[in-house]
Parts: structure tokens; sequence; C-alpha cells
């Protein structure tokens, strides 16, 4: 068979082609053979295809292409495609569109084969544009619209047309958005197959913006509704579900443009979309329908104005001078009477691009992984800097927080050494007592006259509730019955909610408690026949908790400076915390609990009657935040240290709206929440939505759950949630611990440093100077005050560091501990998420921190910068965080190598020397931790990682080993704890572990055998095969889980096998309440 030849005997051609399409169709090694590697088949009957000019050849041709790329799972279409196939059909197209009739039987086996080729060639759309294929496609459907059996491989043809962007653009143009309305309405059952390719074809259209305008426009929405909804009536033996579906992708479309959710609602489509979902919801088999008409309603849900006056915090504190650029800077810069409230930045009417420049190769950018381009490339920035960045002198200063260096202990006083407190004691606590008369009555105002309300208040015993995390909630009714046998019997009598003395008596948020102590929480008791003021019994925690002492957290907190000025003490602080003896598994996500959120959601729209509207809390009304009701209502209250809630709406008997506060000097970080609630009633549940929740995705999605706190169980002997470890109580001679006052935060409280290490065997020299040049390590904790489990990692490391084991022992023995507990005070006492009072990300300022905004990290980077001119740098340098979008305990590091490898940068060998031992210490970690996964570790510097502690101390400072040690906030995928929610107890246990680590570090590092070098660079270059062969590359930002805002699917098993790759993440509005078990809390792209 020859191209040549065949093009000038016709005759000759058309015998020899029908014999190979007869061999191909009766012997399958036929087509074997002509698609074999090293076969030269598919190049000759491609240049017989563009070679001849008999139509009756370019069909016989056409149908074995057919025949052969029917079979092959697509390898034969690839060839086809890679020996240029796609241009000789194109070109074919174009010849025969010229002639005076064309042949019906040649287009429409052309179109077929171009069905088949065209998603498998990336260039298809552009190819079919500029060749000219595209207008003789378009003009053979307008002149066949009748003619389903041409009709339907042409509109296959335009579907995958229409998935470049320019094209739809195009096309949009010339008419084809009406011209595919006019074939898949009205209503019919005739020709299903062609429907359902004609609304594959327009959905695909109307992802273009100016395609969906025009369908607006043109008065489409209510005829595609029309259109839904007799198919969703009609189809009644669910045969067609594909047309429903491809009839709710072009409304989904559509919506993703404001003027398209208009019009939405202005045909009435959230109840049309409503009402059918309610019906096909006993269905399983359609969920697709219900999942797609649930993204729908709950994008087109009225965008509803905040019920605030400012989005900025409701506390102001003003800056002793505001940085010259950033967000803090627009924030003061903005100008009065500007409303922040309103947000327009969703309404998704940008311009798009006409031209072709932009998209041309858009289908090779969704088929290659694009590298990272946050990592760092620059090799210098990748070295760690040689000369210190700060004179000497400026540094001396911070010799004295390093007495332990220059201590000769003569003579030896090991009993002077001791924690120094610093507090002002001038203040006196003052729990109020039953002389007090200050009851439940007065929250909200001055104690009335004695005896007033009394009764009235005592018929409702309330219990207190404290709920502390970072995203949704979901109130639970505990019984608050008193045990027998409860491990505490001892008893003390204060009246709630605790005050400071010498503070004005205000009451700001819900008490709890109350007289009949044994009674059900929640429930109505009887009234206190003494009549004179409710008072708790307050269980002595010393048997539980010998290391928390609530006198003396209340005296501590008497110097703690907020800007709210708090005038109550929390009462899980006050109570203490008890690590539950059990363990609880990751909650397991209920089937369609999403999207039965929505629907509620939709209900209030559909049915406003059922709406009460009634505040009954309100940070920005000050003096009288508690709104006293007539019972019917919960109680709220934020008004205590890490409190956040702002305002609480009650839209429905058991349902409120909750409103969180801004981190000062910020207008968002909408995601921390703790707060206070009473009066609930048994068995009932409430819905809280927290409907200015910023994070898309978190833990919460996948089994995390929130934490919540019982006074009546804390008062029944079961206390949770600790604050405050009396370390001193556990200092022995044996152990060196100082505390000192690092230095006062902006907000006038005070960040303290802690030393830790083992007192000299003696004052001898020897002695002396192995105690001096014991190797530093510095940790820090708490730089993100919402990360409230890193403060319990950092416990259980300061317990495990002043412990009496013999290991404990040991490590002080080889180490000089140096450790800031808390590096954001400010931010952990007014209730912020990630910032400081500076409205800034503490961890975001190391590169250059100012004195007066960021002290507390000024002056931290100063002891290390110290520690690097004396040449005494720390061994580990280790920052505890939380993460709440992975799993598992886990370490950032930084690696010049690994970093290289991540990046498309050249790299000569020399550049690349780097000691592996920055890479032990996790390693080690994962070996004797249980909850930690060297897995989801990474050592790839990043860009916008480079004023982050780790990178900072890496960089500047010269420690080979800085990290971030992340904790998940929800729980661990893998070893002894897989499938379990983490705790108190695992995070303290982690902390501990931390410890032992250093240990072995110690044991490793004196080892002259560096075996365990070698393997570590095994692990290495393990991990890197892995990454080469796989993407996305295990860069730092990678999630364990997918994203939750998913397309189409909001239940957890639905099997929708006709979900189109889309992300409607641009789309999403934030008019509606976040969900319990539903969307929480982000880090959007900072984890560090």
């Amino acid at each position: 068979m020859n191209g040549e030849a065949m093009g000038r005997d016709a005759e000759m051609a058309r015998q020899v082609t029908a014999k190979i399409l007869h061999l191909i169709q009766t012997q399958e090694k036929s087509g074997k053979e002509v698609m074999s590697k090293g076969s030269s088949g598919m190049e000759v009957i491609l240049a017989s295809l563009e070679n001849t000019r008999d139509v009756q050849t370019t069909l016989n041709i056409l149908y074995i292409l057919s025949e052969l790329m029917t079979v092959g799972r697509g390898r034969r279409v690839g060839v086809f495609v890679s020996k240029g196939g796609t241009g000789i059909l194109f070109q074919i197209l174009i010849t025969a569109s010229k002639e005076l009739s064309p042949s019906e039987e040649l287009m429409l086996q052309l179109h077929s084969l171009l069905a088949k080729v065209g998603p498998k060639d990336r260039k298809f759309g552009v190819k079919a544009r500029l060749s000219g294929a595209l207008s003789v496609t378009v003009n053979l459907i307008k002149q066949n619209l009748q003619n389903a059996k041409l009709l339907l491989p042409c509109l296959q043809v335009l579907r995958v047309y229409s998935t470049n962007s320019v094209n739809a653009i195009s096309m949009g143009k010339n008419g084809v958005v009406e011209l595919m309305l006019k074939i898949v309405a009205p209503y019919s059952k005739k020709n299903t197959s062609l429907l359902k390719v004609a609304l594959d074809a327009l959905g695909a259209l109307l992802k273009s913006k100016t395609n969906a305008r025009r369908a607006v426009d043109g008065g489409h929405v209510p005829v595609l509704l029309a259109l839904y909804l007799d198919w969703h009536r009609n189809d009644t033996r669910h045969r067609h579900m594909l047309i429903r579906k491809g009839l709710l992708v072009c409304l989904r479309n559509i919506t993703n443009i404001k003027i398209g959710r208009k019009a939405f609602i202005e045909a009435d489509g959230m109840r049309i979309l409503y009402n059918s979902s309610t019906e096909c919801l006993p269905v399983r088999t359609l969920d697709p329908l219900v999942n797609t008409s649930s993204l729908i309603m709950r994008k087109c849900f009225p965008k509803n104005r905040l019920p605030l006056p400012t989005i900025k915090s409701a506390f102001h504190y003003q800056l002793p001078h505001v940085p010259a650029v950033g967000p803090v800077a627009q924030l003061y810069n903005q100008p009065p009477g500007v409303d922040d409230v309103v947000d327009d930045s969703d309404d998704n009417e940008e311009t798009e691009a006409d031209t072709e420049n932009d998209t041309e190769n858009e289908e090779d950018e969704k088929d290659h992984c694009s590298a990272n381009d946050d990592i760092e490339t620059d090799l210098n920035k990748l070295h760690p800097k040689k000369s210190p960045s700060r004179p000497f002198e400026e540094l001396r200063v911070y010799e004295r927080f390093f007495l332990e260096l220059s201590e000769d202990f003569q003579p030896l006083e090991l009993d002077t050494i001791h924690l120094t407190e610093g507090q002002d004691k001038k203040e006196k606590v003052h729990i109020p007592s039953p002389d007090t008369h200050s009851t439940l009555s007065s929250l909200s105002k001055p104690p009335p006259p004695q005896g007033q309300r009394i009764e009235q208040e005592l018929a409702h015993v309330l219990e207190c509730v404290s709920l502390e995390g970072e995203g949704p909630l979901k109130a639970e009714e505990v019984k608050g019955v008193k045990q027998e046998g409860s491990p505490v019997n001892a008893t003390r009598h204060i009246q709630s909610p605790l005050l400071f003395g010498d503070i004005a008596n205000r009451r700001m948020g819900g008490g709890g408690g109350g007289s009949n102590w044994g009674s059900d929480c929640g429930s109505e008791g009887p009234e206190d026949e003494g009549g004179e003021g409710a008072v708790l019994e307050v269980p002595d925690t010393a048997l539980l908790l010998p290391l928390h002492d609530p006198d003396l957290y209340v005296e501590m907190v008497k110097g703690t400076h907020s800007v709210p000025q708090y005038a109550e003490v929390a009462y899980p602080d006050y109570f203490g915390h008890v690590a539950p003896t059990f363990r609880e598994p990751l909650l397991e996500r209920v089937y369609g609990v999403q999207r039965s959120k929505i629907f509620q959601d939709i209900e209030r729209l559909i049915h406003p009657n059922d709406i009460l509207d009634k505040v009954v809390y309100d940070l920005d009304i000050p003096s009288c935040p508690v709104i006293e009701d007539d019972g019917e209502s919960l109680k709220f209250n934020s008004q205590f240290e890490s409190g956040n809630l702002r305002k609480a709406v009650q839209v429905r008997k058991y349902e409120y709206d909750l409103v969180l506060n801004s981190d000062i000097n910020s207008n968002h970080y909408h995601q921390w929440f703790y707060f206070e609630v009473s009066g609930m009633r048994v068995g009932t549940s409430y819905r809280f939505n927290i409907i200015n929740c910023e994070k898309s995705n978190s833990q919460f999605n996948y089994g995390m759950q929130v934490l919540m706190y019982s006074v009546q169980e804390a008062i029944s002997g079961r206390p949770r949630w600790m604050h405050l470890s009396k370390l001193e109580a556990l200092r022995t001679p044996q152990i060196y611990m100082r505390q000192d006052v690092l230095c006062e935060t902006l907000g006038g409280n005070s960040c303290p440093l802690l030393t830790i290490t083992a007192m000299p065997e003696s004052n001898s020299n020897d002695h002396i100077c192995q105690f001096r040049n014991r190797p530093l390590i510095f940790l820090s904790a708490r730089v993100h005050p919402g990360e409230t489990n890193a403060s319990w990692v950092m416990k259980g490391t300061l317990e495990f560091l002043m412990g009496t084991s013999a290991l404990a022992a040991s490590l002080r023995e080889a180490y000089i501990f140096k450790i800031v507990p808390m590096l954001n005070p400010d931010g952990v006492i007014n209730g912020s998420h990630r910032c400081s009072l500076s409205g800034e990300d503490l961890n975001r300022q190391w590169q250059n921190p100012n004195p007066e905004l960021h002290p507390t990290i000024f002056h931290t980077k100063s002891l290390l910068q110290y520690l690097a001119h004396i040449q005494r740098a720390p061994l580990v340098f280790c920052d505890y965080h939380g993460h709440s979008r992975k799993k598992n305990v886990f370490m950032y590091g930084c690696s010049l190598k690994e970093t290289v490898w991540q990046s498309n940068i050249s790299a000569t060998s020399s550049d690349l020397q780097e000691d592996l031992a920055y890479r032990a210490l996790p390693k080690i970690l994962s070996q004797i931790a249980p909850a930690f996964s060297m897995a989801s570790c990474s050592f790839v510097v990043e860009r916008s990682k480079e004023s982050t502690a780790r990178v900072v101390v890496w960089r500047e400072i010269g420690v080979q080993r800085s990290y971030t040690m992340e904790s998940t906030l929800c729980g661990c995928d893998q070893g002894k704890y897989k499938g379990l929610q983490i705790g108190t107890r695992e995070l303290e246990e982690m902390g501990a572990q931390f410890c032992v680590a250093l240990l072995r570090l110690k044991r490793l590092t004196g080892l002259r055998n560096h075996q365990h070098l070698l393997d570590l660079e095994s692990d290495i270059i393990g991990t890197q095969a892995k990454v080469a062969s796989s993407c996305p590359t295990t860069y730092v930002m990678e999630e364990d889980e997918p994203s939750f805002l998913e397309a189409i699917d909001y239940s957890a098993e639905s099997n929708d096998e006709d979900v189109e790759p889309e992300n409607e993440h641009s789309s999403e509005v934030h008019e509606n309440a976040d969900h319990l078990e539903q969307l929480s809390d982000s880090e959007t792209n900072h984890r560090d």
C-alpha cells in the first residue's frame, strides 16, 4: 500500500483499502500487526489518507482507523495522535466542506473518528480553531438539527472543542450556546443520547463567564430550571439521571457569576432544587443529583451582611507606632466611615481574555505537575550565614540570662536557686461568698438588692460549659450527678463567676452551677430553701492534680494585663484538668451530614417566619454584653482570658449564629474559638453556626472533635483542662532551675525564660567545667495563640525535665535547656488565633523583629545571637506548633540538599555538601514516639517561610538542627494511635518523648561509628526516588487529606462516576453558616 500510488489509481486504492478493512474486521491479528511496535502500518495508512482524493477510498481508510482504534485502551489513539493523525483529519474535513454537496457519510465518519481522538490530543481544541475545523463543525450542526444520525458525532466533537476556554468564548459569540439550548429544550424523551451529549457541551461552554452572562441575558436560567423540573417529574424510573445531572451542571456553571446567582434566585431556583432534592433523598442512587443541587443552593444562598458594625476586633489597642506597610498599616490608614463589613470580593465578574495567548497551553498545564515556585532556589540563601548580624556590644546585655555559663558555685549553695515569682502581691483575690449576694441574675448589671430574684434564678440549675478548639461545635448534655466513690472528697465553696479583688463587681458573662449540686445539669430543679446566694461546691483537686493550685493560679492571673481588662477566671483554668484514662476514636463522619446542614439553611430562607433573629450576647455593647431574656435562650460569655466570642444571635429555638472576634489590630483570623454557654436543657440538641469562620477545610472534616469542659463534671470530681504547673514543687537539690523575665510584652505581660539543667556534682573545677560546657537546647512554644496543643506538648517536656527518673537526670546532666514556654502571651490572653497585639503573625517577624512591636521575638532572637557570638549556638532549636490540616506529629526542618532536589536549579556537588545530622532527631522520634510520623516531615526551605523561627535560626544562627514540631489537632493515621483522637495525655507524652529522643541523640553524636548517618542517607535517597516518581512533591504544604469543598460529592459515600475535575473554590461565598460537623477552620498557606 503506497500513499502516492493510491493517490494516482483510485480504483486500485478502493480495492486495497476494502481488502485491508475486511482483514481487520475478520482477523484480530491483522490489526495487531498494523499497530505492533516497529510496524510502519500507521504511517502508511495516514499517508494514503492524506494523498487520496477519492471519497470511497477516504471512507475505507476512516473505517480502518475506526476499527483499529476501537480496541487498545487508548494506546492506539495515542499512536495516531503522535503521527499527526488529528491534523490530517482536520485537513480532510476542511477540504470536504468546500464541496458543493459534501458527503454526509464522510462527515459522519470524520466526526466519529474525531470524537474518539479528541480527548487524547492535548492540542485538539487549538488545532481545530487554527485549521478552521471548528467553524465547519458548528455550521454542520446548524444545518442538520433534524438529522440525529449526523448530529450526534458532531456534538461529541463539539463537546471536546468546548473544553478549551478560547474556543468556548468564540463559539459563544457565534450563537452556539443558544444552538445547544434549542437542541435540549423543550422536554422530550426522543434521542436521549443526543440530549446528554448536547448538555455536556452546553455545560462546558457555560464554564466561560462570558457565555454564562450570555445565558443569563437571554433569559435561559428559568428555561433550564423548568426543563430540570420536567425531567424530575417524568423520569420516575430514574433511567435518565445523566440528563438531569447535565442540566444541573449547566446551572452550576451559570451560578458561578453574580448575575447568574441573582437570576437563579429570581427564578425561584432555591425552592425548585430544595423540593426536588428532598424527593430524591430516599433513593441513594440519586445522590449525585442531590449533591450537585446542594452545591448550587449553598452557592446561591443570599450573601448577608455580618451583624457587626465593623469586622475589626471589638477591642482596640493603640500601637506605639504603625508599620509603614502591610495589613496593619492598611487597617490604620483606612478612611473613616468606610463600611468594611460589606464584602464585594465575590462578584466573579472579572473580564475574560478573548485572546488565545493565555490559554493555549492549558492542557499541558493540567497534565504536568508544575514545580513548586515557593521553594527557595537561591543557593546563597540556602547556606547559613558566616558572620553575625549584630555587634557583640549590643548583645552583651543578654549575658545575664546565662548565669549558668559563668557560675562558679563558690560556696556551693544548692538550695539558693529557686523559681522567682516577681508577682505583685498587693492585690487580694476576691472569691465571692454567699454574703455578697452575687447570683446568676446579675450577670450583666450591678448586683441587685439582697434577696431580689434569688429564688427565681435558682429555679434554673445551669451548667456552664466552656468550649475550646478551632472549629465548629456541637453541644452535648452531660449528667452532673455526684457519683459515689468520687476520687475527690474534700470541697471548697466559691461563688461563680470568680472575680479579682479591687476590680469593680462587673458581671460580663454567664455563670455556672447552682445550689442544687446533685441535680441533672441543664434541667429545672427545685428552689434552694436557703435562698441566700448560689454556692458551688468545688472539689479540692490536689489529689488528682498535685501540680495545680487554683489559688496560686488566681494570684498569678492578677498580674496579667488584657486589653479588655478581664475580671473573671474561666472555670477550666480554675478547676484544672485531668486527662481521661480512655482514648477516643476519631469521629466517624455521618453519611450526608454536610448536605443536611445545607438543607436546614435553605429552610431558613424558604420559611423566614420561623426565624427569631434575637441577639443574646454582644461584645459591641461593652456595658451589657449579656442580654437578659425570659429564660428561653442560652447564656453566652467570653469575657475571660483567651475568650473570643463576639456575638450570639438566636435564629431558631435551638439554633444560634455565633460571630467570632478578630485578632486585635486585625480584621481576619476568625478561626479559633473559646467561649462559655449555659442554660441547656437535658435531651435537647443545639446547633451553633460559626458564621465567620475563615477556614474552608481542616481536620474537623476527617474525624477531629471539638473540646468541651463541663462545670458540672468538674464539681463531680472529673475536671478537665489545666493551664498551670507548679514546676518549683518538682525542684530537688539536684536540679538547677531558674526563671527569668525575658522581657515585657506589648500589652505589659511578662514573658518568662526558663533555664533547666543538673547541678554540678561538686564545686570542683572539673565538675564546674563539665557543667558550663554542656550543649544547649533551645525550646519555644505558643507563638500562635490558637495552637493550644503546643502548650500541652511543652507541659510534657517541662514535667519530664523536672522529673525524678534516671532518664530525666541523665538528660539534665547532658544539656542546658533554655525554654520560652509562651512566645505570644498577649495573643493567648486576648483570645487571638494567630497574631499578637500588633496584629501580626509573630512567626513571620524573625528576620527583622521590631523591639517595640515584637519584643518577645526580638529578645529571643537576641539570646540566640548572643550564643552564636560566644560560640555556644544551641545543638537543637525546636519551636512547638499545632497543625489543623494534617494528622500525626511531625517536624519541619531545613536542608540545602533536599531543597535543591525539590527544585529545578542546577548545583555542583560542592554546593550540596551537607551534614545529614538534621535528620537524626526526627528519625529517633519516629522510632520511639507512636504519634510521630517521619513520612509527614519535610526539610524543604521555602521563600514564604524565610522569616520563620525555623529558617532564621538555621540560616542566621547556624543551628543545623532547627525545627518546627507540629502536633495534630485531630488524631493519627499510623502507628499505635491509628484511628484515635489525640488528647492531652498523648500530647504530654509527645513532649516527654521529645526529651528521650534528645538523650538518644546525645548518645548517637558521641558514637565514633557513623553508620547511623549512612542509614539516614539511604532514607533520603529513598524519599527522593519516591518524590521523583510521583506528583505532587512532598513539599511542606502538602496535606494529608483531599480538599473537602468537593465540586459535587457532599457525602462521604457517594459514588458519582460523572464528577468533573473542577475546582469550585473561587466561587464559594461566605454568606452561609459554617456548620458543626462540616466546614471548619485554615491556616490557608502559613503553617510554620
